[in-house]
């Protein structure tokens, strides 16, 4: 995806070449260093008041890198899995902090697009293309309070929504048609389509407006687009279910927008439960929000942190010898430790026990250590009858999870990665060796003290009907 480029041109090295891009006609240091204060005052401003999505978003592009080797910006989604934001030195400090803003907003909503909409027939038409363009940028220029487009040397970057109207009206004037409002032609994104394919010709110029969709531009893996793209609009939720106002309005925003006459997108919408922002239910599907937060949290959590190398002797050898080079691994691998506690001093449901044991071995890599807990810690295997019913400690279990205490004679010798802990949330508070490593799941009716305790941790309502 990259801002506001026309025309075919190939990128001058590989987009996905992290070391490439850094070295390729770097810019000047100090338009480099006020660049990136720029693009972190931008981002920093989404996360506390502008726009939930477009953080979560950038939260996931795990490498944010400045370079000349585009002319204004980009995000790289690659086969591999990563993300990368890319953005051109220059082209920043040119824009000046609102209009860096307006361009990283532009590009997180074209991700969004991307895995909203993913009809071959819609991204085979230019009028789409121009359509995105208009809906992306009057939904920038409204959320960040803005009367017109960026400038850059005195001249506006990208699509102006309103010219596009403006040559709209026009054109249904002319073949005697009713052109409607500019309010009525921007309501939904599908609607700018639909009433720009009225037009007798669509104002789309010779040259294709971005290069977010055209083959041999910037690399947009659709699985990566995917991925990154559910897990920042689940997180974005999750922090509208919890209060947050200004997620909320942009979701509920962006909800009415792309599900007119859109199939996948209600259905994406549906899957992920963002009904219940509407105070809507859907009958046909129930999503448990506990179960999702899990997976992306536990996620990061066991993440592997080794890499591949190119081992030069080695690879010198085997040239030699006329074979293919090899990449090998570096650094210890290891399984990682997960340790699932469940509290049976009350009443804990069965299929979320069960959904966690399968949830574990699917897994790869992970060795886990199932524990039960009231007033003490009863390690089991996932099919064991397990014991409870006494008072409920916390501090059994980080007691016996961080070595200080023995159970059945034997210390916990491993370090955990992550603690998972399911409980009513009804015993003294805790505080962990690790508390970034814990995560609680509070049942119906529990206290979810874990959350406002100092340091907070990781913490979510598991539900039996939640939707």
């Amino acid at each position: 995806m990259a801002y506001g480029e026309r025309g075919r041109r190939v990128p001058v090295v590989d987009l996905a070449d992290r070391r490439a891009l850094e070295r390729y006609r770097p810019a000047d240091a100090g338009v480099i260093e006020e660049a990136r204060r720029l693009k972190e005052a931008a981002l920093l401003d989404f996360g506390l008041t502008e726009s939930a999505v477009a953080s979560w978003l950038y939260a996931k592009c795990h490498h944010q890198i400045p370079t000349t080797a585009i002319d204004t910006a980009a995000v790289v989604a690659s086969g591999d899995g990563s993300c990368l934001l890319l953005y051109n030195p220059d082209f920043f400090v040119g824009l000046g902090l609102d209009g860096v803003k307006f361009v990283l907003f532009h590009e997180a909503r074209h991700l969004v697009h991307r895995h909203l909409f993913t009809d071959p027939e819609l991204r085979a038409d230019p009028v789409f293309e121009l359509a995105c363009e208009v809906s992306v940028n009057h939904v920038a220029l409204v959320r960040l309070g803005r009367t017109r487009l960026p400038l850059l040397n005195g001249r506006p970057t990208g699509v102006d929504p309103r010219e596009v109207h403006d040559a709209y009206v026009r054109d249904l004037t002319a073949h005697g048609l009713e052109p409607v409002p500019y309010e009525v032609f921007t309501e939904t994104d599908m609607r700018v389509y639909g009433e720009l394919k009225r037009m007798h010709r669509p104002p789309v110029p010779e040259r294709r407006l971005c290069v977010h969709l055209r083959e041999g531009g910037v690399p947009a893996d659709q699985e990566t687009v995917d991925a990154v793209t559910s897990s920042a609009l689940l997180n974005s939720l999750l922090a509208a279910r919890r209060g947050h106002a200004g997620a909320e309005r942009e979701l509920l925003d962006l909800m009415d927008r792309t599900e007119d006459g859109n199939a996948r997108a209600a259905r994406i919408w549906g899957s992920l439960g963002a009904g219940t922002l509407r105070g809507e239910t859907t009958r046909t599907r129930t999503v448990h929000w506990w179960q999702r937060w899990l997976v992306d949290v536990l996620g990061s959590r066991l993440r592997d942190g080794e890499r591949l190398v190119y081992p030069k002797k080695r690879g010198a050898l085997l040239a030699a010898l006329g074979q293919d080079p090899v990449l090998s691994r570096r650094g210890p691998v290891r399984e990682k430790v997960l340790v699932v506690a469940y509290d049976t001093s009350g009443s804990m449901p069965d299929h979320v026990i069960q959904w966690l044991t399968r949830l574990v071995g699917r897994i790869d890599g992970v060795e886990a250590h199932w524990l039960s807990f009231d007033a003490v810690v009863m390690p089991f295997r996932p099919g064991e009858r397990v014991y409870g019913g006494g008072g409920t400690s916390f501090q059994v279990v980080a007691d016996y999870v961080e070595g200080r205490t023995e159970v059945g004679g034997r210390r916990f010798d491993v370090t955990p990665d992550a603690v998972v802990v399911l409980t009513d949330g009804y015993a003294p508070p805790v505080t962990p060796a690790e508390p970034d490593k814990w995560i609680w799941l509070i049942t119906e009716g529990g206290s979810e003290w874990p959350e406002t305790h100092t340091p907070a941790m990781d913490c979510h309502r598991v539900t039996t009907g939640s939707r």
